[in-house]
């Protein structure tokens, strides 16, 4: 069988915590067998659950020059971390090819079995666990050392991110003392020979946020220059950097399959060795200045940026520095999030005749509904952004907009759903809302906590975290400029990942999403008898409280229809009894005398002995007595339970009694 010596993932390395000794009576009868004073081996002989510890020394011991078995029998003192049968089994499936310890087969595998176990053996000394320390580090017989946290238990550390965790500790022996861990503890030297390192070719194809430069570095025919010995230092631009580079070279240049021309791949490779100082500098040794790179006689300058620092190339956009000293065997790099531009390549964009803003956006496909929506809002906008300028423009993403529509909701599904002439205005207002005239604002121009006057009158406000450009509305959330400084004949545009919302927009969305009165009333459980009271009427008042309002409800409790239906006596058991037409005009009475018309009136708004003409045609009467009450023109006033419930079309307050106009009363009596 064909074996690799390497991790079927990298990422298994931290996957190879297994399961404690099965159960606490497991655990005491290793314990019990392991009492009488018989050295290391004896007792990892005897003892069923380390059975595979006891193969691997004798797989080990197979080699010439290895006798673990016999050094571990000798008199010690050591200290052995055992590794349980299912701590092996973990690193099996880790390795490829390997399915037993019987596939370390070849004397090399032995080798390596051998520096393993050596890892989990320390001579000289046997440590209990009330001898170690947090943070304590252990020179084991293979040579490197293991460390100990104490952190909810006991766990041993090696060259991986995961801990070996003790699950039995202190098990004695005459030579010794042994601690029984749920993981196969791995040193650097066996990791290196697992896990290779990786030239600087071999880290950016490993790396799935630079697959446009591995695809740049191929198509320049410079891998065996980034293979060659070194050192070399790599400032490696992000998938996301290539595409702002693409996006400002214009539709022509969709891909890096786009080079095609031999001028246009030699322009390629002069950008790609701008990136590259043939010298290993770690994020440490940064310092101000100007560095040489291996495009000759071209060099790019650190510039010092608060406590860290940014890259200037020949362009006037520098490049932040998002992750350092990404190690590799000839050389080190570091990701930026811009594409470094010598002066060749500023000249060869010179000649690109720069497209408008409208021309960029429709030649961008993340863009497209933003341009639908421009044609959509039919003020001219398309006109505008084509002309003169100077513009500054926040572009949406397609997902943005999607994201403004689901906060709409199910009446909002595409743009052509903005079919009124007030929902036009609206689009209109979000998208001058976006729009800076008069100023071609780059993200080096921008400050934090500035705020900036929109086409739409309204300003948005700037926010700098972490060199990341965001940008306040009228919201709570703030939108995140995804891709900056996309230059343009008229502009700039900075495609941001949300759609700004102004303050009315905002407005518009929370009516939307707050209920009428009539919805308000439905979706309380106590003013179910008001609803019905409202249907049974049969007079449109459903209607009219759904309309456009303002009102102010007064609401009666559906405790409160039960007493008037009581004090109304033995014929009136529910409000269905009101069935002839005379009663219903009565229960309509009765309910317009609950409303007030034309005004959103709060309970703060009241004075004592306020009055307010009812849509019934009489007066009701705010009294301010140690709470608020409503009098009618019965001798007992309504007491307010719940105040200031707010509806798109007014306002409600729940009432603990029916209110009673005078008319009504003459009716009854």
């Amino acid at each position: 069988m064909k074996k690799n010596l390497t991790f079927k993932n990298v990422f298994l390395l931290l996957l190879l915590s297994v399961f404690a000794v099965s159960c606490d009576d497991d655990k005491e009868e290793l314990m019990a067998s392991m009492e009488s004073q018989t050295t290391i081996v004896e007792t990892a002989q005897g003892e069923e659950s380390l059975s595979s510890l006891v193969a691997a020394l004798s797989k080990a011991d197979e080699n010439e020059d290895s006798d673990l078995i016999g050094t571990l029998s000798g008199n010690g003192s050591f200290t052995v971390f055992a590794p349980s049968n299912e701590a092996f089994t973990a690193l099996l499936q880790g390795l490829e090819g390997f399915d037993s310890l019987e596939d370390f087969d070849t004397e090399e595998e032995k080798t390596l079995l051998a520096k393993i176990l050596q890892y989990h053996v320390v001579a000289g000394v046997a440590a209990a666990s009330t001898d170690l320390s947090e943070g304590q580090t252990i020179t084991t017989v293979q040579g490197e050392s293991v460390s100990v946290s104490l952190d909810g238990g006991v766990f041993i550390g090696d060259a991986t991110e995961d801990d070996a965790k003790v699950i039995l500790a202190d098990v004695p022996n005459s030579n010794g003392i042994v601690h029984v861990i749920n993981k196969v503890l791995l040193p650097q030297e066996v990791l290196n020979i697992l896990s290779p390192p990786q030239d600087l070719v071999d880290l950016v194809v490993a790396t799935e946020a630079l697959s446009a430069l591995e695809a740049a570095v191929i198509k320049a025919d410079l891998v065996e220059t980034l293979q060659s010995e070194g050192p070399f230092t790599v400032f490696a631009p992000t998938d996301d950097a290539f595409a702002g580079l693409l996006m400002a070279l214009g539709e022509d240049y969709n891909s890096l399959e786009d080079f095609d021309t031999e001028e246009e791949i030699a322009l390629l490779k002069d950008i790609l060795l701008y990136h590259v100082v043939p010298a290993k500098v770690l994020a440490a040794d940064l310092a101000e200045g100007s560095v040489a790179t291996a495009l000759a006689e071209n060099t790019i300058e650190i510039i010092a940026d608060g406590e860290t620092f940014v890259i200037g190339d020949a362009s006037d956009t520098n490049a932040v520095i998002t992750g350092t000293d990404i190690m590799a065997t000839n050389g080190v790099a570091h990701t930026i999030n811009k594409v470094l531009l010598p002066q060749s390549a500023i000249d060869f964009l010179a000649t690109l005749e720069l497209k408008n803003i409208v021309e960029i956006a429709i030649a961008t496909d993340d863009l497209s509904i933003l341009v639908d929506a421009l044609v959509a809002a039919n003020a001219g906008l398309v006109e505008t952004l084509s002309g003169e300028g100077p513009f500054t423009v926040f572009a949406p993403t397609n997902e943005a907009f999607v994201g403004l529509l689901d906060i709409l909701g199910d009446d909002y599904n595409a743009l052509s759903d903005f079919d009124t002439q007030e929902e036009i205005d609206l689009l209109v207002k979000i998208l001058t809302y976006h729009v800076v005239a008069g100023t071609e604002a780059f993200a080096a121009d921008l400050s934090d906590g500035q705020s900036i006057a929109t086409v739409n009158g309204a300003s948005v406000g700037i926010n700098i975290t972490n060199h990341t450009v965001h940008i306040i509305d009228a919201t709570d959330d703030n939108a995140t400029v995804v891709i900056p400084d996309v230059d343009a004949s008229n502009g700039v545009v900075h495609v941001i990942n949300k759609v700004l919302l102004p303050q009315e927009a905002v407005d518009f969305v929370t009516a939307m999403q707050t209920p009428n009165i009539v919805e308000l009333a439905q979706s309380v459980d106590d003013l179910s008898y008001l609803v019905a009271a409202l249907i049974q009427a049969d007079a449109g008042l459903v209607e009219a409280l759904s309309g456009e309002g303002p009102f102010t409800v007064f609401a009666p409790t559906n405790q409160a229809f039960t007493d008037l239906l009581h004090a109304l006596g033995s014929n009136y058991n529910s409000l269905e009894d009101f069935d002839t037409e005379e009663e219903k005009a009565l229960l309509v009475k009765i309910l317009t005398y609950h409303v007030v018309a034309g005004a959103v009136v709060a309970s703060g708004d009241l004075s004592n002995h306020q009055e307010f003409t009812t849509l019934q045609g009489e007066s009701i009467f705010a009294i301010l007595n140690h709470g608020v009450f409503i009098r009618d023109k019965t001798h007992v006033d309504a007491r307010v339970i719940g105040a200031d419930n707010v509806a798109s079309n007014g306002i409600v307050h729940v009432i603990n009694k029916v209110l009673l106009p005078q008319e009504v009363l003459d009716a009854l009596h």
